[in-house]
């Protein structure tokens, strides 16, 4: 037995609690350096695959100038002849000017005076091609293999990020009076009426919202909040000091992460400015990703395996807690609940095509 397995065998023996916390934490680095490598292994795939499509595009522009030289080429070699024939014309033309037999002068004018054939060069066109169509064949191959790639990379990222999977319930001590949770502490919308309750200092008063019980101050967390049949909420995390009270701006700057969906299909992120999401479909569940020493929170669209956005670069001080707003019911336009729901660790039913957007945003908090 080797002394590192001598020495971890003591230290399990002696102290169990401090060896396991050990133990975990070294586990939890190997699962965020397999989640690296696989993310490395597919960004080196998309570079060969980039690289492979750059040197056939640079092969059929090679091969078209080849063939546009070659008939330049012709064209020159036409033209140089028929250039030697008129300086032959001409050199003949002169030599018989010269002569003083006139009889034979005349004789020989005949015959040379009519110029050589050539050709109407006004006519002639080298084509120089402009690369246009090839290019933007080639930018298209080169979008559809980024694609494929970014399909294959997102649910590598979900596989992964699913195993940080949280139980997130909601606290009725921040709900806004407006809004109706359930018994589970899993759903939430609005009533459409304020209730009279207690105005204690973790209750928004203004922006329809509430807050998750759960806050994160280390590590990863991942949970995921279904958004069927909604017009509009926003949905993210908050640091624990945010102010409740009043008119609120929120953006990261002023520690809210989140994005948002308005007018049934404009979704944006609540950075600053803010930034357009182009999603083509409208999202049925939105997964929330947050790495809080990496200072990253992302956005997934979990039914189509595809990236929606990411705060990159921030900077966490304050425990973090879930955000949920429903937004306001519209005339029952925009009833429907925010649901919390399980996070299905396998999912076999991934879709044979994708529609992949990737954005993202270095936001620090000032």
């Amino acid at each position: 037995m080797c002394l590192k397995s001598i020495s971890l065998t003591l230290c399990v023996k002696r102290c169990p609690a401090a060896a396991l916390h050990h133990i975990a934490a070294a586990l939890h680095h190997i699962a965020a350096a397999l989640h690296h490598i696989a993310a490395a292994l597919h960004h080196i795939a998309a570079a060969s695959c980039i690289e492979r499509i750059q040197a056939e595009l640079i092969d059929v522009i090679e091969e078209k100038q080849k063939t546009t030289d070659k008939q330049a080429e012709g064209f020159i070699k036409d033209l140089k002849n028929e250039i030697t024939q008129l300086e032959k014309r001409i050199s003949e033309l002169k030599q018989n000017s010269r002569s003083e037999d006139h009889l034979q002068l005349l004789q020989n004018f005949t015959s040379i005076n009519t110029p050589p054939p050539t050709k109407d060069w006004t006519k002639v066109n080298v084509h120089q091609s402009s690369h246009v169509d090839t290019v933007r064949t080639a930018v298209s191959q080169l979008e559809k293999t980024l694609s494929e790639e970014m399909e294959k990379l997102c649910d590598v990222e979900l596989r992964m990020i699913k195993r940080y999977a949280v139980n997130v319930t909601l606290d009725p001590d921040t709900a806004h009076p407006c809004l109706i949770l359930s018994d589970d502490g899993k759903q939430v919308y609005d009533g459409n009426i304020r209730k009279n309750l207690t105005d204690n200092k973790e209750r928004f008063s203004h922006w329809v919202c509430v807050l998750g019980k759960q806050g994160f101050s280390l590590g990863r967390f991942y949970y995921e909040v279904q958004v069927k049949r909604k017009t509009e909420w926003d949905l993210g995390v908050v640091r624990e000091s945010i102010n409740r009270k009043g008119d609120l701006t929120a953006t990261c700057n002023n520690g809210y992460w989140t994005i948002r969906l308005r007018n049934g299909n404009e979704y944006k992120a609540r950075a600053d400015p803010p930034v357009l999401l182009p999603v083509r479909e409208k999202v049925q569940t939105v997964g929330v990703f947050v790495d809080y020493e990496e200072g990253l929170v992302s956005f997934y669209d979990v039914e189509a395996r595809v990236h929606l956005y990411s705060f990159t670069g921030c900077s966490f001080t304050d425990k973090l807690y879930p955000l949920f707003s429903p937004c306001l019911n519209n005339g029952g336009r925009n009833s429907a609940p925010l649901i919390i729901s399980p996070v299905n660790m396998v999912r076999e039913d991934v879709p044979s095509k994708f529609k992949k957007t990737k954005n993202k945003y270095s936001c620090k908090q000032r």
